[in-house]
């Protein structure tokens, strides 16, 4: 797993997922002395996207976002999520960085990222099932 992709479902997962694993890695001490680097901030970021047709970029306007930044045995972590949950930000960031200096608790955190990524793989096919039924089928006459 990237740290891109570690980063992308650490901020998809939810506060009940996150928190007790980062509680319990600070009470049992296997996260050492973690320093905030930058706490958590709530601010706005541009939301780009890409016209599917003519393929061109295009803002299509502000998102709020939580972001903070953690050290964790001399390797950083780092995350920003949808909203303004500071609490949630800050246990992710903390993760983050746990994986990112292979603390032994980076097993731990790359079981709940899977446990993350297969519970939107649901969800998105769930979604896809239901508005399948919707979907237009076009014949091509010659």
């Amino acid at each position: 797993m990237t740290r891109e992709e570690r980063a992308g479902l650490l901020a998809a997962a939810t506060p009940d997922e996150l928190l007790p694993l980062a509680e319990r890695l600070l009470r049992s001490g296997d996260l050492g002395e973690p320093t905030v680097l930058h706490p958590p901030e709530v601010g706005m970021v541009m939301l780009t996207v890409r016209e599917p047709v003519a393929e061109e970029r295009f803002h299509l306007g502000e998102v709020l976002v939580t972001s903070c930044t953690v050290e964790v045995a001399g390797a950083a972590g780092w995350c920003m999520r949808g909203g303004d949950d500071r609490v949630a930000a800050l246990a992710a960031a903390l993760l983050d960085a746990a994986a990112a200096a292979g603390l032994p608790a980076a097993g731990d955190v790359r079981a709940l990222c899977e446990a993350v990524a297969e519970r939107r793989a649901r969800e998105d096919a769930a979604e896809w099932a239901e508005v399948s039924r919707t979907r237009v089928a076009f014949e091509e006459l010659t």
